[in-house]
């Protein structure tokens, strides 16, 4: 067995239940960079690739960054119960997580990480309620703007309901086990690295060692009860000034 992920080595009878980490994010909060990093530090943490309806942006490749289906093809996953999740954004695209991605992770022995946002998120907790939530923040409102911009993919009126979206699914932070404000890359990196071993380390059920007790006090740091103040004046930069109208 794998000491920190808990994972049953070939060949042994046990059954691996695939642990599920769920990310989630406002768009603009650096999750994609976030992950990348992630699977390249972390062994045996498998990415779900979910499937959507709308088309490729820039360089991104069917079966690298998303399955791109039609609207068609993903209405027969859905009346065939192929999703674990599924939702539509902005009442326009439509995204979804397969079943397939547990089954494959089991018969691997891997752990899962799925990238999908509150709605599916909400969906997999009242199925998976052992999985761990992690919720992604921009440090305030004028970043995730300047974000947004200077990425050079969405005009005005796409960025602004981007950032009313932002506030709507920020409000929903107390549902996440884990809260991590980006607003320096480095740093957050090792926090949600942080993150996923420490819950690896606590299925192990082994004294843990002094570096291993570090990395679970680092997570801790991101813990909901323990950031919940600097997430409410997060969500206060979303509200319009006194006096605005808005």
């Amino acid at each position: 067995m794998n000491s920190e992920s808990g994972m049953t080595s070939p060949g042994t009878s046990a059954v691996h239940k695939p642990p599920v980490y769920i990310i989630s994010a406002p768009s603009g909060s650096g999750k994609s960079t976030l992950v990348a990093k992630l699977l390249q530090l972390v062994p045996n943490l498998d990415f779900s690739i979910s499937y959507t309806t709308r088309l490729p942006r820039g360089t991104e490749e069917n079966g690298k960054e998303y399955f791109f289906i039609s609207r068609d093809e993903f209405q027969r996953m859905i009346d065939a119960d192929e999703f674990l999740e599924h939702a539509v954004l902005y009442g326009i695209d439509f995204y979804g997580t397969a079943r397939t991605v547990l089954r494959e992770a089991e018969r691997k022995g891997r752990d899962v990480l799925l990238d999908i946002d509150v709605q599916g998120a909400k969906q997999i907790k009242q199925k998976l309620p052992e999985a761990v939530s992690i919720f992604i923040l921009p440090p305030d409102r004028k970043t995730l703007e300047w974000r947004l911009r200077h990425r050079g993919e969405d005009n005005d009126q796409v960025i602004q309901r981007r950032l009313v979206t932002a506030r709507r699914e920020i409000e929903n932070y107390d549902k996440y086990n884990y809260i991590l404000i980006n607003d320096d890359l480095q740093e957050s990196v090792e926090s949600l690295e942080a993150i996923v071993r420490a819950e690896r380390l606590s299925r192990s059920g082994r004294p843990l060692t002094d570096e291993e007790k570090g990395t679970v006090a680092l997570a801790d740091r991101c813990r909901l009860a323990n950031i919940r103040d600097r997430v409410r004046r997060i969500l206060d930069s979303f509200s319009p000034p006194e006096g605005s109208g808005a």
